[in-house]
């Protein structure tokens, strides 16, 4: 149905990456959002008073909140596609993640009101008056809820949208829920049981709020900065390192502002040999093919690296060292310096966050065991930790 849509309404459909198509995608499937959630809503509340059932107005009520998630969807991925200004020079895309944690929270809200309302109605239980007409509107409601589970998911991996998937995620424990509320209406169809329509409540209720409280931690942490995806790293190696000049890349920091605001940082080394001049032409050329390749901003460190006898010697030895730590250890920007009778060697250590000792600790046993080694030379390191 939303693909239908797309292609009668969105020019340049398949276009994911544009903000234009993105934005109308966004108030698509709002829109729809909105349409069937008020739909289902309103035979809940209808059928679940006729009934006296608690279970299933609350189910309504939740639907009645989610038509409110598809209202944050729209504004937030209105807000969204904005172009830059003078007070966001990185854009608003990271407003569809405030967008997706409103939605959490309320998911949350709604799930601890259901809660409050489901234990009273175990405290003082009341026989419900289950009809064919609540079996009905229950059932078409989970199929309705599972469309948009599938829908949200599908467009949201698409379109690369946290607050989509968030969506996703509610219309799926929305599905649960209300299987579970149809299964306690069957039995209570059949058989009395006043206290099953306060227990079906609560445990959907506990659905709810574990559900909201998973998508909260996960927006969350996409505010805070999660790592890249591993695919758009390696793609960012390969390409680079097709350059014949690059001898290797290194330190590659992924900044996102939100879909289509990415700006990218990073080391590529290249022969110590090459004056100043050709090094800025070989830096500016990978940035300005990056930008075209991958749709973000680039700035790039060049590292020179030694290749004499000397050098490539020491940097076998040192690494030997280090990799006696920890296997998880690496070095990059390794520089050999003499000043006369002084000699000195530098260099960086990559420590993933496998490697449990501390940037202080790990220092001081590397500085320990090549002082060691190299008894004539100052030693000067600096350890990273990764930031992918």
């Amino acid at each position: 149905m939303i693909g239908l849509l797309a292609r009668l309404f969105i020019k340049n459909h398949n276009n994911y990456s544009d903000p234009a198509v993105r934005r109308k995608y966004g108030f698509l499937t709002g829109f729809v959002g909105i349409i069937f959630n008020v739909i289902i809503c309103m035979g809940k509340i209808v059928v679940g008073i006729l009934s006296s059932s608690v279970s299933v107005i609350a189910d309504g009520v939740n639907n009645l909140s989610d038509a409110g998630s598809s209202v944050i969807t729209v504004v937030g991925f209105k807000i969204a596609s904005k172009p830059v200004d003078e007070k966001h020079p990185y854009g608003h895309g990271r407003m569809e993640y405030v967008a997706a944690l409103l939605v959490s929270l309320l998911i949350v809200v709604v799930g601890a009101e259901l809660a409050i309302s489901s234990i009273k109605k175990i405290i003082q239980p009341q026989n419900v008056f289950v009809t064919e007409a609540t079996l009905v509107i229950l059932s078409v409601s989970v199929l309705i809820k599972l469309y948009m589970f599938i829908y949200n998911y599908l467009w949201g991996k698409k379109l690369s949208s946290s607050v989509l998937k968030t969506t996703a995620y509610d219309s799926i424990g929305d599905a649960v829920s209300t299987f579970v509320v149809l299964v306690c209406a069957i039995v209570s169809y059949f058989i009395s049981i006043p206290v099953l329509d306060g227990c079906a409540g609560a445990a959907v209720a506990l659905f709810i709020i574990i559900t909201g409280g998973r998508s909260v931690w996960d927006i969350i942490s996409e505010l805070l900065g999660k790592p890249p995806q591993k695919d758009f790293l390696e793609a960012i190696e390969s390409f680079i390192k097709n350059f014949d000049y690059v001898m290797g890349v290194h330190d590659i920091i992924v900044h996102d502002y939100g879909q289509g605001k990415k700006m990218v940082s990073l080391h590529v080394e290249i022969s110590a040999e090459t004056d100043l001049l050709t090094a800025h032409d070989y830096i500016d050329e990978i940035e300005n093919k990056m930008e075209k390749e991958f749709g973000c901003q680039v700035i790039i460190h060049a590292d020179p690296v030694l290749q004499d006898p000397e050098s490539n010697n020491l940097r076998k030895e040192v690494l030997k060292i280090v990799k006696g730590i920890s296997y998880d250890l690496s070095i990059h920007d390794f520089q050999v310096h003499t000043d006369g009778d002084k000699k000195a060697i530098s260099f960086d250590v990559l420590a993933p966050f496998a490697v449990k000792e501390t940037e202080e600790e790990l220092n001081y046993l590397i500085v320990e065991k090549l002082h060691n080694l190299l008894p004539n030379y100052e030693i000067n390191i600096h350890v990273d930790r990764p930031f992918v």
